[in-house]
């Protein structure tokens, strides 16, 4: 575990956001929180106590390995759904734990029965079809195939879910796309249903989806960057808020960065500040170094341009971010000294940087930014 910085994570914030979503979603519809890529890089570990602590009982992630850190953090039982990548070894282990995982080639249909009958155990399956996202999916050709080969194992197989991916619910220019893939997932639910094969689980919808298209939502929704308080895209957040006619957010960022200061360094006018020539002090001023860089999820692109927060102060960054350090001017943070907090991400006083802040400056989205964050840096949970 790296001590250069610390994520801290707002146990308050998480519980009102989960609170919201059930209230929208309702009672007969089950959540999965998506918990891939370190749980958007907010922590495994620390995000799924607190999501079960909460009434959480689905989880979803890409990686089998995901799958192992959630079902390691469970205390309950709860249903876990690998909707990615898993080899041959990773299949029967899967099979073994209940771990359910999304079936989207015949060749991998083949592989769970032939490990299901060795164990004596149900493959429990999600069987995800193509509607237009053209990424992963059976086409109707292959569904038919799959069902067959199904009911002549369906003492092997328990289908879990029948599911399918939006192609960008988060943007309207998406609609028509959208509706098409709606109605080619229902003829192939009909086709299903038709050989008297009934999934546990219909499931289509994000957390966009969920939102703008409120009969995506079926019978389960996989809701992922909204749980951390986000909104999928600015589209989305402008619909929900004029449709309902409030003006306040109703979710709430759970996730925090700070920092310190490692050194402070008095700077000429006239010299240049870290590699290269991109920033020349036009006046006597005074830097710190703070020990975080592009290593560690602070992108490249925020040089000469990002924020931070000192002693209540927003201060700039300046010249190139490094692998493992950036440079801020602190003339104007007051009486500073080394060891002084940095709060990359979140509030001080009545300041704050925003994860958005870093997207509209470097050009990522804010899921990249939070997915780019390290599991090495420490991530601890407060409550405020």
């Amino acid at each position: 575990m790296i001590d250069n910085s610390l994520i801290t994570l707002n146990e308050n914030a998480l519980e009102n956001n989960i609170s919201f979503l059930k209230k929208k979603l309702g009672d007969k519809v089950k959540i999965s929180a998506v918990v891939k890529a370190n749980a958007y890089g907010h922590g495994i570990e620390q995000v799924v106590p607190l999501f079960e602590k909460y009434g959480i009982e689905h989880y979803s992630v890409f990686y089998y390995s995901e799958a192992i850190r959630v079902y390691n953090c469970l205390t309950k039982p709860s249903s876990i759904v690998v909707m990615g990548w898993l080899c041959e070894k990773s299949i029967r282990e899967a099979i073994e734990k209940g771990i359910e995982f999304f079936v989207f080639n015949i060749e991998r249909l083949n592989i769970a029965i032939k490990s299901a009958k060795e164990l004596k155990i149900k493959a429990k399956i999600h069987l995800e079809v193509e509607t237009g996202m053209n990424r992963s999916g059976l086409n109707i050709d292959e569904l038919v195939h799959a069902i067959a080969i199904i009911k002549e194992n369906i003492e092997n197989i328990e289908i879990a879910g029948f599911c399918t991916h939006l192609a960008g619910a988060e943007s309207i220019s998406n609609h028509f796309r959208i509706q098409n893939q709606l109605k080619k997932y229902k003829k192939m639910l009909v086709t299903l249903e038709n050989n008297d094969l009934h999934p546990k689980y219909k499931h289509v919808a994000n957390s966009a989806a969920a939102f703008v298209y409120p009969k995506t939502r079926m019978d389960m929704v996989r809701v992922g960057i909204m749980l951390y308080g986000f909104w999928s895209s600015t589209e989305v957040f402008i619909h929900y808020m004029n449709s309902n006619h409030i003006k306040k957010d109703p979710l709430t960022r759970i996730l925090g960065w700070q920092s310190q200061i490692m050194a402070i360094k008095e700077v000429k006018s006239g010299e240049f500040v870290g590699y290269g020539i991109s920033y020349l002090a036009q006046s006597n001023i005074t830097t710190a170094l703070v020990p975080v860089g592009y290593s560690f999820g602070y992108s490249r692109s925020l040089s000469n341009k990002g924020r931070v927060l000192i002693n209540g102060s927003r201060c700039s960054v300046i010249g190139v971010v490094n692998m493992n350090m950036i440079i801020v001017d602190i003339t104007n943070a007051g009486n500073t000294k080394v060891g002084d907090k940095v709060v990359l991400i979140g509030k001080q006083d009545d300041l704050e940087i925003k994860v958005s802040a870093f997207s509209e400056i470097s050009d990522e989205l804010n899921y990249e930014i939070l997915a780019h964050l390290p599991d090495s840096i420490e991530r601890t949970v407060i409550k405020q």
